[in-house]
């Protein structure tokens, strides 16, 4: 179950608290094919379950992805996105967006993903993406 508290907006509605993995191989970024709503081109991430802070939800969501181990990361952004929804139909994310070093072998969550790849930042542009990653990448000025 996703951490839902009160967000930190004047509104106080109901938040969920999100990661999300930049894995980068070279000039390619590690990006899913998303089998579940919101549907599109995403890096691997997802909801922080309770009792986790956002690094161990990193590493879990990075590994039930991917089959990837996360051996470094960095947090590179953090934002509350009142507009983000998730197949849950809770609309507002705060999001912690890590870089990552992986270890092991790519391996897809057929239950999550439709596909999983290497992708260049010009193949990222021509790409149906999450519109949460589309906001990521065009602020984190991948895309």
């Amino acid at each position: 179950m996703p951490v839902a508290k009160q967000g930190t907006t004047q509104t106080k509605k109901l938040m969920h608290y999100s990661v999300g993995a930049l894995i980068r191989r070279g000039d390619k970024l590690l990006l899913i094919d998303r089998a579940i709503e919101p549907f599109g081109f995403a890096c691997a991430a997802g909801h922080i379950e309770q009792g986790e802070d956002p690094v161990t939800a990193l590493k879990r969501e990075v590994f039930e992805e991917s089959g990837l181990t996360v051996t470094k990361h960095k947090l590179i952004a953090e934002e509350e996105l009142e507009w983000n929804w998730c197949s849950k139909r809770v609309y507002g994310h705060h999001w912690y967006i890590f870089e990552c070093e992986v270890a092991g072998r790519l391996a897809e969550n057929q239950r999550e993903t439709k596909s999983i790849g290497w992708y260049t930042e010009k193949q990222i542009q021509r790409l149906s993406l999450e519109p949460v990653w589309k906001y990521w990448f065009e602020k984190l000025r991948i895309v």
